[in-house]
C-alpha cells in the first residue's frame, strides 16, 4: 500500500512545473518527504503573514490565493487545482506568507515542509540546481505573460483566464466540453485585472453566443475553442 502511494506522489509531482527538470530518482526522494492532508471548502490552509515552512501540491480539488484590503475587499490572486504548487519558496526559505490561501472545495494535498526539502537538496545539490532552473523559467513565463496582459483588452484577459482554468480541469482528468468551473464572476474580473462590471458584460456575451452558461455559484464552459477567437 505505502509503495502504491509514493508511485502515485511520484506522479503527482512528475506533473508540477517547478519539478519538471528533477530526474525520476530526485521525484522518488521528495515524495518520501510528502505527507497527505485534506482541507474543508472554506478551510484555510495558511493566512498572509503566518511564517513559511511548508508547500503544498493539489492531488484532488480547488483552492485559491486571496489578500484582503483594508477597506474589506478581497482579491483573489490564482486559482489552484490538480497538480499546481503554492508556497513554494518555503523549500528555499523561512519567510512570512505574502497571501491566504483556502480551499474552494474538499481538497487533498501532499504537503512538504520546507526544513525537510532544504535537508534533501544540501544532499543531493543537484536537486537544488535542478529547481533554480526551474523557477528562473517560471519566472520568465510569468513575466511573458504579464507584459501580454498589458496589451490585452479585457475581453482577451477574461477569455485567457477562462482557458486557463479549462486547461486545469481537463488536465485533472475533466471531459474538454461542458466543463464546470468553480471560479465566481468576481474571481475571474480578479484574476484578469478588470472590474467585475467589464468581466460580467463579456460573460453575457459569451453566453449570447452559447459559449458559456450561468448559473448561481457556477460557469459552464460549453465550448473551450470557442474562447480563442476572443484572444487578441
Amino acid at each position: 500500500m505505502a509503495a502504491t502511494r509514493s508511485a502515485e506522489v511520484v506522479e503527482l509531482l512528475g506533473r508540477v512545473p517547478v519539478f519538471s527538470t528533477l530526474e525520476h530518482a530526485d521525484l522518488e526522494r521528495i515524495a518520501q518527504l510528502a505527507v497527505p492532508r485534506q482541507f474543508e471548502p472554506g478551510q484555510t490552509v495558511f493566512r498572509e503573514g503566518d511564517s513559511s515552512d511548508t508547500c503544498y501540491v493539489v492531488r484532488e480539488g480547488h483552492a485559491r490565493a486571496v489578500r484582503s484590503h483594508g477597506d474589506g475587499r478581497t482579491i483573489t490572486l490564482a486559482t489552484f487545482g490538480p497538480g499546481d504548487i503554492f508556497g513554494e519558496l518555503a523549500m528555499f526559505e523561512d519567510e512570512l506568507r505574502s497571501a491566504t490561501v483556502e480551499a474552494i472545495e474538499p481538497t487533498s494535498v501532499v504537503a512538504v515542509l520546507g526544513p525537510d526539502m532544504r535537508r534533501l537538496m544540501s544532499e543531493h545539490s543537484e536537486i537544488a540546481t535542478r529547481l533554480v532552473i526551474a523557477l528562473g523559467r517560471r519566472l520568465r513565463e510569468m513575466n511573458e505573460r504579464l507584459s501580454r496582459q498589458s496589451f490585452q483588452t479585457v475581453q482577451s484577459r477574461v477569455a485567457v483566464v477562462l482557458g486557463e482554468l479549462v486547461a486545469q480541469e481537463i488536465a485533472a482528468g475533466k471531459k474538454s466540453s461542458d466543463v464546470l468551473l468553480t471560479a465566481t464572476q468576481a474571481d475571474l474580473a480578479q484574476l484578469a485585472g478588470s472590474s467585475r462590471e467589464s468581466a460580467s458584460r463579456f460573460l453575457a456575451v459569451l453566453e449570447r453566443a452559447g459559449v458559456i452558461s450561468q448559473g448561481r455559484g457556477r460557469l459552464v464552459v460549453h465550448d473551450p475553442e470557442a474562447l480563442k477567437q476572443y484572444v487578441f
